[in-house]
């Protein structure tokens, strides 16, 4: 448990941003997940494709080779899964761009990124302190 609370008083702004992208979609499609193979076979397909194009997009510049690592080219996949298989779940739901009809899955969404946002601020302030003190976290 340390090391996660240690992984997260280090993230970067992007990467919470991230995270907080990553919360909005686990609610939402939550709250309106379909079984059917299909939908998720359709995002697997879409993300293979695309997260390849984008693969190759990052690694090949006019400068050489970029390399990256593996949770970075694991998102570069899992980006468009979660785009496709969201406007698929939320198809028929009405949705305004990401936000839900419901305030009540916008609010509960809101609210589970409150907390992350919460602990990681806490997380971070234990860690300039401990830090400030000559300790470790």
């Amino acid at each position: 448990m340390l090391s996660l609370g240690r992984y997260l008083a280090n993230l970067t702004t992007g990467r919470i941003i991230l995270w907080c992208y990553a919360i909005w979609y686990c609610v939402h499609v939550w709250s309106h997940f379909d079984s059917k193979p299909r939908l998720w076979l359709t995002s697997i397909g879409l993300s293979a494709i695309i997260g390849t194009a984008l693969l190759i997009s990052t690694r090949s510049s006019s400068r050489g080779k970029t390399e990256l690592d593996g949770w970075q080219i694991f998102r570069l996949y899992l980006m468009p899964f979660c785009v496709s298989s969201f406007a698929a779940v939320v198809k028929d739901a009405h949705y305004i761009l990401v936000f839900s009809p419901n305030a009540r899955e916008n609010l509960m969404g809101s609210a589970v990124i409150g907390f992350f946002l919460l602990v990681v601020y806490l997380l971070k302030a234990g860690l300039k302190k401990s830090l400030a003190a000559g300790g470790r976290f």
